[in-house]
């Protein structure tokens, strides 16, 4: 059974940085994609970031460009979102998520939203204040 599970959410300053982690069990995903999402209140679940375990291509939502880098490590367990230089308007929950395969030749898009994924974390807390 494969259990996805977040961590390292809490409370940031503005400006400072914070690093979240995700780790998969059960299973390896080293062929396939892990993403983070996040969702505030009153509004949709959006995506953040993505990142394919075999050859690291990476994919980052608009908002937290040049701000945010998702890596993983060599052994496809761990996915890792740093955050730097939060700002109060990233305050949410955090989903990390993951899909078995990975294709290059694929719309970037694809890889943006959530029915592309097939598992999921329940999510941590991040709240950035100003």
């Amino acid at each position: 059974q494969v259990e996805v599970v977040e961590s390292g959410g809490g409370l940031v300053q503005a400006g400072d940085s914070l690093t979240l982690s995700c780790v998969v069990s059960g299973r390896t995903f080293s062929t396939g994609v892990m993403g983070w999402f996040r969702q505030a209140p009153g509004k949709e679940r959006e995506f953040v970031a993505a990142i394919s375990w075999s050859v690291g291509d990476t994919y980052y939502a608009d908002s937290v460009k040049g701000r945010f880098t998702i890596s993983r490590d060599n052994a496809g367990r761990t996915v890792y979102l740093q955050m730097n230089s939060p700002k109060p308007e990233d305050t949410s929950i955090y989903y990390c998520a993951a899909r078995d395969s990975y294709y290059r030749s694929r719309s970037s898009s694809y890889y943006t939203q959530q029915a592309s994924y097939s598992y999921w974390g329940q999510g941590t807390q991040v709240t950035v204040s100003s």
